[in-house]
């Protein structure tokens, strides 16, 4: 494994496993077995498993086929078509040698099968490979959501990252705002100072703009080119605005030189801000565009500046 590779998974810090079963017995078994190495978790139903994963998002799920109410089948189902908790892996556990089960497993998501009475040898290799495996993947999916450049969230992670902000605003009522900024007259940066300097630019502007967010389900993405696109759960309007704002200034305040400007010596941004209460009858693509609007309207406007409007 390469250094860098090996690095990002270490980054990523100890693994979780739920154990899933309706015979507490099997939770103890797989408990002794685990809990020196990963976090544990445990349910006792399927109900309880899909509640348990959306909240704690674990690694690895083991989880019993035959349970009372849902079966380990439909759990896995569910999982799979849900985006949050969709790349968790699943290892089913099972007392039969089926085959025809063991097809329909890996049909609905599984990756491997671990057979009952538990052979702690196996049960520990086959786990500990899942893991590995899993781990790979989750640095593989960070580094394609990752833009190389400036090293925030890429277009496609901001794309995943919407619709989950925007069921969670939904869900509890609450305002999301989206912003869109764009580096003024970045052409003309470019025709000045040549591409390697914009590159420099862009990257000292990102990590600008990226330090005046604090909380960490607030997402600010490169959107492509010199234009950047931000989502603010539970963020009204005049806070929206307020972000830009400190946005602006932070750029201002780097005071990197721009002989190509027309409104000033050095490098500014432009902010459109829209605010909405998301629900059914709206889609979060119209917030966009009507962040989109805001954000030429404000170099409509004279530039280095932010206008913003409450979606109804």
């Amino acid at each position: 494994m390469l250094d860098s590779e090996a690095a990002n998974l270490a980054s990523l810090g100890k693994g979780k496993i739920l154990l899933v079963d309706d015979q507490p017995l099997n939770i103890k078994i797989l408990h002794q077995l685990f809990h020196q190495e990963f976090e544990m978790y445990m349910a006792t139903s399927g109900e309880q498993a899909i509640e348990v994963c959306r909240k704690v998002k674990p690694d690895l799920v083991l989880l019993d086929i035959e349970m009372p109410g849902i079966t380990g089948f439909e759990v896995c189902e569910t999982l799979k078509a849900d985006p949050l908790t969709a790349t968790t892996a699943i290892i089913f556990v099972t007392a039969h040698f089926d085959e025809e089960q063991e097809a329909r497993g890996f049909q609905v998501g599984a990756v491997d099968f671990i057979h009952k009475p538990i052979n702690s040898i196996i049960t520990s290799a086959r786990v500990q490979n899942q893991f590995l495996l899993k781990r790979q993947s989750d640095v593989l999916r960070s580094f394609a959501l990752i833009d190389s450049l400036t090293g925030l969230p890429n277009r496609r992670q901001f794309e995943l990252s919407l619709p989950e902000s925007w069921r969670h605003c939904i869900r509890y009522n609450k305002p999301l705002t989206l912003m869109m900024l764009d580096v003024d007259f970045f052409k003309h940066y470019n025709d000045a100072y040549g591409h390697q300097k914009g590159d420099d630019c862009l990257r000292i502007v990102a990590k600008a703009i990226a330090s005046i967010t604090r909380r960490p389900y607030d997402v600010v993405a490169r959107y492509g080119g010199e234009e950047f696109i931000c989502i603010f759960p539970d963020t009204t309007l005049d806070g929206g605005l307020s972000i830009a704002k400190k946005m602006i200034s932070a750029v201002e305040a780097l005071a990197i030189e721009h002989k190509g400007s027309r409104i000033s010596s050095s490098v500014t941004i432009s902010a459109g801000v829209a605010s909405v209460c998301p629900s059914q009858n709206l889609t979060w693509q119209s917030v966009i565009e009507e962040a989109d609007k805001q954000l030429y309207q404000a170099k409509e406007n004279g530039r280095n500046r932010v206008c913003g409007v409450a979606v109804k």
